[in-house]
């Protein structure tokens, strides 16, 4: 079991430092990929959740954040610049699941991705509610919107749904995904990330 103390403690070390931007390619293909297929899904924090679970809570909130800031800067598109501030919710979420040992078999991995698409519901909808009037401009988070306003919900509840409706599925294929290519690494690179080990030798 890891010490509380641990759940924040970074390694900044060269394996750290590489993953965060490997992390924001990741994220920014994945938000293309999601964009030109026009998925009703961000999957724009498979990098974030990446960095989160190998490098703990500061990376992955460093690496969601970055690739908001990025994104919008490079795209001109300053709505994802606000949207950082629920990017790196989801990042520090993850990793402190992660450094929970929840990452390490699928029932906790599947809890990880609901804590991860509430945390980004929690930040997200206030956001949503300023800048768009409660829509996030997904297909079928708005439908449900539509629905809530129809059926004279309050503008904030029908906020949250929405949001719900797009965040908990998203976070649950990323969370997944990102399991899957966790799973798959070798223990050589995980355990450079670790920060109880000690040894940061590669040989």
């Amino acid at each position: 079991a890891i010490r509380m103390s641990n759940i924040f403690k970074t390694k900044l070390n060269a394996a750290c430092i590489v993953l965060i931007p490997a992390c924001i390619g990741i994220n920014y293909l994945g938000k293309l990929f999601a964009s030109v297929l026009k998925l009703p899904l961000r999957l724009d924090s498979i990098g974030t959740c990446i960095g989160a679970v190998l490098g703990g809570p500061i990376i992955g909130a460093v690496c969601g954040a970055a690739n908001n800031l990025i994104y919008g800067f490079t795209t001109g598109d300053t709505i994802t610049l606000v949207y950082a501030l629920t990017s790196l919710g989801i990042g520090v979420a993850v990793g402190i699941m992660a450094r929970l040992g929840q990452m390490e078999k699928l029932p906790g991995a599947i809890l990880s991705a609901c804590v991860a698409g509430l945390t980004a519901v929690v930040i997200s909808t206030p956001l949503n509610i300023i800048f768009w009037g409660g829509t996030t401009g997904n297909v079928w988070g708005d439908a449900v919107f539509a629905w809530s306003q129809a059926s004279r919900m309050p503008v904030f509840l029908g906020s949250l749904l929405d949001e719900v409706v797009v965040d908990v599925p998203d976070k649950l294929i990323t969370i997944l995904v990102v399991y899957a290519i966790v799973k798959g690494l070798p223990g050589k690179l995980t355990s450079m990330y670790d920060v109880d080990n000690k040894v940061e030798r590669l040989d």
